[in-house]
């Protein structure tokens, strides 16, 4: 057990009018976890983001182990004027802003996974990370709705909207959320769910982290324990057939699979496979519950165009997150998410024009998602009920710091998809700063502000995509 006045440091330089040293009602308080401030060894690690691009500078972090820590945190928190932010992972970081008035609430060390087979229920704390769940939920043979890479957080990608290889026949992660455990602004620890607080509730479920800290969810598994997936590998320079091909194929797709066409652009590094290591190429990657014989047959027109590999393969669900091949650890990167109404072939032309072959672009990636079947709105029943759009894209690249040429590729390939870009976005893919109602229509971010009133008047806990009180 580690006091709290064991850190050197001190608020006040930081403009904060009251520190933690100088209180006398936070010398007797302890925490099961630590707390680190500027100064300390170790603060550097502790404030880092996933995204290590981002400089993340709180007035300290407090890394929690239990209930009980977070309480400590939100109730010292209030009594020095600061606020507080969690965080698991780090990801989605770069919209937080600035973290000087901010204690970072790290529940990294929160990872407890319990799975009731017999129920199909897992309980997941707050600081998990999808590999920890897939890993636990498989020896029974059953799967989460996971994200794409195993090192993200459980808690923010479900908050958020949660978007899986199984979206389409399974729908959103947050719509299968059965409770959450948080701890709310006046330092109450509340179980929420559908019956005890239903309005509570339905603001975690799509609304983002503002309204409490979560320190763990029940959320329900399905018995499956292997998928038909892979991908198809084409030169880039045949982008612009490949894309037009998949956004076709796409249209009869059975709700069953969930696919993603993607340019993109390996860097030469040694880490990566000779035949991936500094190639560029556009991609189909796709996963299926159907019969790996449907699966041929619904893939052969793909096939047909001739790809350079074809990983296609029974696949364990929770080997998922290599399929995707996103960085397996904390990363320098700069990007943007955007939901697009359709994929038509003068919108494929603006993603080559914009990042295809013969562009000098410092993208690494260009995804986009297919959506509709399951994921389309009015499937849930929280802040979020689905999304618009047929796919969901992302833009990102590998950048020790936001530089103007990754802003200006990014930028360029949004602004000539604005005639097919949807009015809402998708919180989990916004990697810049922006408005939160621009995720919800307007009677909803009425209600969502009206319960982030109801349970955090004062604005103490805050998140990368903030709803305001009052």
């Amino acid at each position: 057990m580690t006091s709290i006045t064991a850190s050197s440091g001190n608020l006040a330089s930081q403009g904060v009018t009251m520190s933690i040293h100088t209180d006398p009602g936070l010398l007797a308080l302890e925490l099961d976890g630590t707390l680190t401030v500027p100064g300390d060894p170790g603060w550097d690690r502790a404030r880092q983001a996933w995204n290590l691009a981002v400089d993340q500078q709180p007035a300290a972090v407090a890394t929690v182990a239990s209930v009980r820590d977070v309480q400590t945190v939100l109730t010292v928190s209030r009594r020095v004027g600061l606020r507080v932010a969690a965080q698991s992972t780090g990801h989605n970081a770069s919209p937080m802003g600035d973290l000087a008035d901010t204690i970072l609430l790290s529940l990294s060390e929160m990872r407890d996974v319990l799975v009731d087979p017999s129920t199909r229920i897992a309980r997941v704390e707050g600081g998990a990370q999808w590999s920890d769940v897939t890993s636990a939920a498989a020896q029974y043979g059953l799967a989460a709705l996971a994200g794409s890479s195993g090192d993200v957080g459980v808690a923010g990608y479900t908050l958020g909207g949660g978007v899986s290889w199984l979206a389409r026949s399974h729908g959103l992660a947050l719509n299968h959320v059965r409770a959450f455990e948080v701890v709310t602004a006046d330092g109450s620890v509340r179980r929420v769910d559908a019956q005890s607080e239903p309005d509570l509730f339905w603001a975690l479920r799509g609304g983002g982290g503002s309204f409490a800290v979560v320190t763990a969810i029940e959320f329900a598994l399905f018995p499956i324990g292997e998928v038909y997936a892979g991908a198809l590998f084409f030169p880039l320079e045949r982008a612009r057939q490949v894309l037009n091909a998949w956004a076709r194929w796409t249209d009869n797709a059975p709700a069953e699979v969930t696919s993603i066409g993607r340019l993109i652009r390996f860097p030469a590094i040694p880490e990566l496979p000779p035949q991936l290591s500094g190639k560029s190429y556009a991609v189909v990657e796709a996963v299926t519950t159907l019969d790996p014989a449907d699966a041929d047959a619904l893939l052969a027109p793909l096939r047909a165009l001739g790809p350079s590999d074809d990983t296609f393969t029974i696949t364990p669900v929770e080997r998922l997150d290599q399929l995707n091949m996103d960085p397996p650890a904390p990363t320098p990167i700069y990007g943007d998410g955007w939901l697009q109404t359709e994929l038509s072939v003068e919108a494929v032309e603006a993603i080559v024009q914009a990042a295809g072959p013969g562009v000098d672009t410092p993208l690494l990636t260009v995804d986009l998602r297919h959506l509709g079947a399951a994921v389309a709105p009015g499937r849930g029943g929280g802040a979020v009920d689905g999304l618009p759009g047929a796919f969901l894209g992302f833009a990102v690249g590998v950048t020790p710091e936001p530089a103007p040429p990754m802003r200006a590729a990014v930028t360029r390939l949004m602004d000539s998809l604005a005639p097919w870009r949807e009015e809402r976005s998708y919180l989990n893919f916004a990697e810049q700063p922006s408005d939160g109602s621009s995720f919800f229509d307007p009677a909803t971010w009425a209600r969502l502000r009206a319960i982030k009133a109801a349970v955090d008047p004062d604005d103490l806990i805050r998140s990368n995509h903030p709803v305001p009180s009052g």
